[in-house]
């Protein structure tokens, strides 16, 4: 009888499970099934998207999830997942366990992604990292001698909603001045909305919606403020990441999301921002700076190492 593992992503538009044998990160079958739709709850359809996956014959040594959200791994509840609909107080870790009857366990898909990253991706060979996905929000989590860092109520790791500018633009959760409202995909587009309705030339003021992926097409034919717009987001990425530097000390910076492929005038701003705010060149010498290797498979896999984890693998 062969060792597996069932585990599952779940976003605010796509659920992904995936079936994976204990032995190797090359998973057996994937599915992917829309997060709503059909007359289900969105918990209706993780749960027939893990059964549909499971093996005959086979052990399911653990189930997995990484969620949204704020939530505690500990207990297995989610407190919010504001993309999908009925995810209050949702005890999911219950759930799963009743479902499936075998161990379970869910963690916070941001810090998920760290530890995939960490085991199987870009991370490999640091045992102290910080993963910064930059996309429609900012998330990240963060590895310290070897161990995801989760906190006392499972709630480390918003690197997206630490204060940047006290003042600064309103974030979407209802605070001012975080680095989610000042960097991510939407907080760059609605910087660029700004600007040309002051009147600032630009090849973007004829395309609709402006998003970060047009602004990183446009920053790529060097128009002045699709490159201005990427500096500014890396500007305060870099202050960001000089302040986690200060407090964690890593040897690995990892960005993932759809901002990190926006090119170099992001990743320049943010080199230059390090180099002129951290204390001392010793937290620079033997940093990496990278982007992801795992890409949308991050929280994936983030899972497969909770389950290995959680199997006592």
């Amino acid at each position: 009888m062969r060792k597996t593992y069932l585990v599952a992503d779940v976003g605010g538009t796509q659920i992904r499970a995936a079936l994976f044998p204990a032995d190797q990160p090359q998973p057996i079958k994937v599915v992917r099934i829309s997060t709503q739709g059909e007359g289900q709850a969105p918990l209706e359809r993780l749960l027939a998207a893990i059964a549909s996956l499971w093996p005959a014959g086979d052990q399911v040594a653990a189930v997995t999830v990484a969620a949204p959200g704020p939530l505690d791994p500990y207990e297995g509840i989610v407190f919010e997942a504001p993309n999908v609909p009925g995810w209050e107080n949702l005890p999911l870790k219950k759930h799963l366990r009743e479902r499936f009857n075998v161990p379970a366990a869910i963690g916070n898909d941001a810090n998920l992604a760290a530890l995939g990253e960490w085991r199987f991706g870009a991370g490999r060979g640091h045992n102290n990292l910080i993963y910064i996905t930059v996309s429609t929000g900012i998330g990240g989590g963060v590895i310290s001698d070897g161990q995801l860092l989760i906190g006392a109520h499972g709630l480390a790791g918003e690197l997206g909603h630490t204060t940047i500018i006290p003042d600064g633009p309103l974030c979407g959760c209802g605070q001012r001045g975080h680095l989610e409202a000042l960097a991510s995909g939407p907080s760059i587009a609605r910087w660029v909305e700004e600007q040309l309705a002051a009147g600032h030339p630009s090849i973007l003021a004829d395309r609709q919606p402006i998003t970060a992926r047009e602004v990183a097409t446009a920053a790529a034919q060097n128009d002045a403020l699709a490159v201005a717009a990427l500096r500014r987001a890396g500007t305060y990425l870099g202050i960001g990441i000089a302040n986690f530097l200060h407090i964690f000390n890593p040897t690995a910076i990892i960005i993932g999301g759809g901002v990190s492929r926006s090119g170099p005038y992001l990743f320049d701003a943010i080199h230059a921002s390090l180099e002129e705010r951290v204390l001392s060149r010793q937290y620079l010498d033997d940093l990496v700076l990278t982007t992801a290797a795992l890409g949308d498979d991050a929280g994936l896999m983030g899972a497969l190492a909770l389950a290995q984890t959680v199997a006592g693998s």
